[in-house]
């Protein structure tokens, strides 16, 4: 049964429940709503199917899996993990992902606030000197593991690259980027079905966000 996806035609919130649905070579299909032009941005597109799919909390993005409505970027990622045994294996790796999919949310909506934000060119310089320390972090919480819950590959994995590749993007020159955290994300692009679907015509790398935020809003 091929599975549907519903999300804005950005990176956004979608991207990592995209590669994993490469990942496990899960048939799906695509709805995605486009913002209207400037300067009113109408959501008609979204508003005008919102009530009328039987979701229990309308939003986006959402996976329709036969019955199975979800909304929630999470929540749908945990539900396509489960289906696939990679929620983590360990009572130890369990909190890990559990830590790691919550960490990257703050991190994720963090920059989402300052990419949106009027003040953004105020903002950035800040943005910029507290980096380092947030990133050190994750690499620390990494450490010499090749995933961020263990040995194995788990649904946060595909979250932490997302993320943590919006901020490679956002600061290429990072000596963040030059130890463990730039071969977590080598590693996981090398990953055979993440290749091959990074290198199709399918694959999104940009616009990140929507024609509204003020860095990576349109497609290169």
């Amino acid at each position: 049964m091929v599975v549907t996806l519903g999300y804005w035609d950005i990176r956004g919130l979608a991207h990592a429940i995209r590669l994993f649905l490469e990942y496990t070579e899960t048939p799906y299909q695509e709805r995605q709503y486009r913002l209207g032009p400037a300067p009113d941005f109408d959501l008609s597109d979204w508003t005008n199917e919102k009530e009328k799919l039987g979701l229990d909390f309308p939003n986006l993005p959402y996976l329709i899996d036969g019955p199975t409505k979800l909304t929630q970027s999470n929540a749908i990622l945990r539900y396509l993990a489960r289906k696939h045994d990679l929620c983590g294996q360990t009572e130890q790796e369990k909190q890990r992902v559990d830590l790691i999919e919550n960490e990257v949310m703050d991190f994720r909506m963090g920059f989402i606030r300052l990419c949106y934000s009027p003040d953004f060119e105020k903002l950035k310089p800040g943005y910029l000197e507290q980096l380092p320390k947030k990133l050190q972090e994750f690499s620390r919480f990494l450490g010499s593991r090749p995933w961020f819950a263990g040995d194995k590959l788990t649904f946060v994995d595909f979250v932490a690259y997302d993320v943590l590749d919006q901020h490679r993007m956002f600061v290429p020159d990072s000596p963040e980027f030059q130890g463990n955290l730039g071969r977590f994300l080598q590693r996981f692009e090398a990953l055979p079905k993440v290749s091959s679907y990074m290198s199709s015509s399918r694959f999104m790398k940009t616009p990140i966000f929507w024609r509204t935020a003020k860095w990576c809003n349109t497609k290169d």
